[in-house]
């Protein structure tokens, strides 16, 4: 039985993925990634333990799908998107991976405002720099270690980095090239970028691009011996885990908005031309000649989870006990406080916001009568409202009366009603578990000739979806609601300026 393996790297979990070539899921296996904080607003890994514990996601994968390794017939991987990965000219990990959660860079992005440089950068690439774009953290980099810098060989993306580990080849794909240097009318690197950003000496660093859905290498035997695969296996390009989650739930095409609840609010919509605008990243798309469209920020159900993990360790650890889901212990508390009018509103800003590294998370209008599925709900809502403020930057430039959703959070029908409602359009949610994972699985798929192209989905998506329409009432309510939490956060600039020194080192003193 031929099958495809597929590798999905976020945040805090590797995920090994094997496939029917009919989409049906043989096995996954997941391995934690620890996240390395040792300094304010650096959030890093490390690269070889990225890769050890992918070895072993593979081989427990392989080993409980039930189906030898020679009937694998195409790998490719997906990953978190922007933050930073190095090689030196000798090929080897340049010091920890960067996670797209990084914010060192804060200070270079603001200078960069003040000087004009956002402008033009989103002018000539497509997007204003953020603070964990590859750009600036290569700026960092540049003025906090020179001699890092200097001994830079190849620049690449997480899933780049797994494909090297698999093939020892260095290279990207077009929507991965696409987060800092590209030129965003004929979608190929400019020199011109580098220059814009004080970084021309990096310019022979950058990887060779390929179609997401091209071969670039295959297994090494090194890699077959230590995860069970066929050496020689084709590996394919893969792609940003962005799109790749577009792609899963047949959202990467123009008129629909796919929307990724998790870690990071993603929101995107496919063009055939190319607009550049405040609020949004105008990248390649997997197709020469389309772009892909993304209003995103770190604010998104992992506010949910850290609340969990926080406030909620007794109950998780006694519904674990109980075989319960702690999902499941909390809905009644939270549907009954859906239906019941709320002064409390909740900005998800715990890891940053669209209104930049500055924007802290926080409770509004709390009462003492409120209780935790109060909070709860209005945390939910706040997710679902900023959603709504990307969906809304999207809709105002590019057709799109149809959402798409995927993410952890889509799986619980409370949640999905929600973003109906909140959005005001249909949503539509596939039946499918792993989107990103998919999402390069068809790339790979398409890279040997098992699917006709790397968007043919074999899988009867109308089969599988659930559509959840808005309703007039609800979705009226919540209107009156957003518009609240907007007010408040476009008065917050100030405050939030405030409240963050009030967590800068204090000076040291002298006995």
């Amino acid at each position: 039985m031929s099958c495809i393996l597929a590798i999905d790297n976020g945040l805090t979990v590797t995920k090994v993925v094997i496939y029917r070539l009919d989409g049906v899921q043989l096995a996954v296996a997941r391995r934690n990634i620890p996240q390395l904080m040792t300094t304010p607003r650096h959030v890093e890994r490390d690269m070889a333990v990225l890769w050890q514990q992918t070895v072993a996601a593979m081989r427990e994968a392989i080993e409980t799908s039930g189906q030898p390794p020679g009937e694998i017939v195409a790998i490719a991987a997906t990953a978190h998107g922007d933050g930073l990965y190095l090689l030196d000219k000798d090929d080897q990990p340049l010091g920890p991976g960067i996670l797209s959660l990084d914010s060192r860079a804060t200070a270079i992005v603001a200078d960069w405002a003040a000087r004009g440089i956002d402008a033009r950068s989103l002018a000539l690439t497509g997007q204003a720099p953020h603070v964990s774009a590859p750009s600036a953290l290569l700026a960092w980099i540049k003025a906090h270690e020179p001699e890092r810098y200097a001994r830079i060989g190849h620049v690449i993306a997480c899933k780049d980095w797994l494909r090297f580990c698999l093939t020892g080849t260095v290279g990207t794909d077009r929507t991965e090239a696409s987060t800092s240097f590209t030129d965003v009318r004929n979608q190929e690197y400019t020199a011109e970028a580098l220059d814009l950003f004080g970084l021309a000496e990096i310019e022979k660093a950058l990887p060779p691009v390929s179609h997401s859905a091209g071969i670039v290498g295959a297994v090494t035997a090194e890699v077959a011996e230590a995860t069970g695969l066929v050496a020689g296996t084709p590996v394919a390009a893969g792609l940003h885990d962005v799109t790749a989650s577009a792609l899963g739930i047949g959202a990467h095409r123009p008129g629909v908005v796919g929307v990724v609840a998790g870690t990071y609010s993603i929101n995107e919509t496919v063009s055939d031309a190319p607009e550049t605008g405040e609020g949004w990243f105008c990248r390649n798309a997997i197709a020469p000649g389309q772009w892909n469209n993304m209003a995103i920020s770190p604010a998104s159900a992992t506010n949910y989870d850290w609340f969990l993990d926080t406030f909620c360790g007794f109950e998780r650890a006694l519904a674990e006990k109980e075989g319960r889901s702690i999902h499941a212990v909390l809905a009644p508390e939270i549907d009954e406080a859906l239906t019941r009018p709320s002064t409390v509103l909740y900005h998800p800003y715990l890891f940053g916001s669209p209104y930049g590294a500055m924007a802290s998370a926080g409770f509004m209008g709390l009462r003492g009568w409120n209780d935790r599925g109060d909070v709860l709900a209005a945390l939910l809502e706040g997710i679902a409202f900023n959603h709504r403020h990307h969906v809304d930057t999207l809709r105002a430039h590019f057709s799109a009366d149809e959402a798409r959703l995927t993410g952890g959070a889509s799986r619980n029908p409370t949640v999905a009603r929600m973003f109906a409602d909140v959005l005001g359009i249909p949503v539509t949610v596939t039946d499918t578990d792993e989107a990103s994972a998919w999402g390069a699985a068809l790339c790979a798929g398409a890279a040997v000739g098992a699917f006709d192209a790397f968007d043919a989905d074999p899988r009867d998506l109308a089969a599988s979806s659930t559509i959840y329409r808005p309703d007039p009432e609800r979705s009226a309510r919540y209107d009156q609601r957003y518009r609240v939490y907007r007010e408040i956060a476009e008065g917050m600039e100030d405050t939030w300026r405030k409240l963050d020194a009030l967590g800068a080192p204090q000076a040291e003193t002298g006995a």
